[in-house]
């Protein structure tokens, strides 16, 4: 594996060094911009339970526990050094008592049905193992009319998307029908498309 893979390969799973970098940048600059503008278009009611697979270095669960003052909202990372990172950014959260961030797979979710009233995935279901299975078990875990929001920086309609999945393992980026289709699948309904057209950011919402 060349250099380059082995650094990009660190946003599918940080780990080590140049995993630790990677978490750190995850956390601001455009990654920063990016969430907060797919966050614009769910409004989160402050008694929300919410869940971030792939929480990566936990900004984003940081950015919703600011909204859902009294609700609580839960991380899953298959990184530990996300997971660390993660814990370390809502340390006051956790020890409250109203945030836990875990390690685990977004295709085994150890979560109930019926758990959230909304579950995000950030930049990460690129790299999601199964994503028909994936999918369905972001369902299960969902309360019924709760939300599955998706935020991706590519919306697979450049043509970038191929340089980035040659060089990282297993990575593969979504166009807005193919995550349509596949949310359909699942037996999601009111599917939304948001795009920016400047950056090429994709945002869906679907309802279960």
């Amino acid at each position: 594996m060349s250099l380059l893979s082995k650094i990009f390969n660190n946003t599918r799973k940080p780990e080590g060094f140049f995993g630790r970098m990677m978490v750190n940048g995850m956390n601001g600059g455009s990654h920063a911009r990016m969430a907060e503008w797919g966050l614009s278009f769910v409004e989160i009611a402050n008694n929300w339970d919410v869940l971030d697979v792939g929480c990566g270095g936990g900004a984003n669960v940081a950015r919703m526990l600011s909204l859902a003052s009294k609700g609580t909202v839960q991380g899953i990372d298959h990184s530990p050094v996300s997971v660390e990172k993660s814990q370390k950014v809502n340390a006051a959260a956790i020890a409250a008592g109203y945030c836990r961030i875990q390690e685990g797979s977004a295709a085994e979710l150890p979560f109930g049905e019926n758990s959230f009233d909304l579950v995000t995935a950030f930049e990460t279901v690129y790299f999601w193992p199964e994503i028909e299975k994936c999918f369905a078990g972001v369902r299960r875990t969902l309360k019924d009319g709760g939300r599955f929001l998706i935020v991706n920086e590519d919306d697979g309609l450049t043509g970038n998307n191929e340089k980035w999945e040659k060089i990282i393992d297993g990575m593969h980026t979504y166009t807005p029908d193919e995550l349509r289709a596949l949310l359909t699948a699942a037996g999601f309904r009111d599917i939304t498309v948001h795009s920016d057209d400047q950056h090429h950011w994709l945002a869906v919402m679907a309802t279960k």
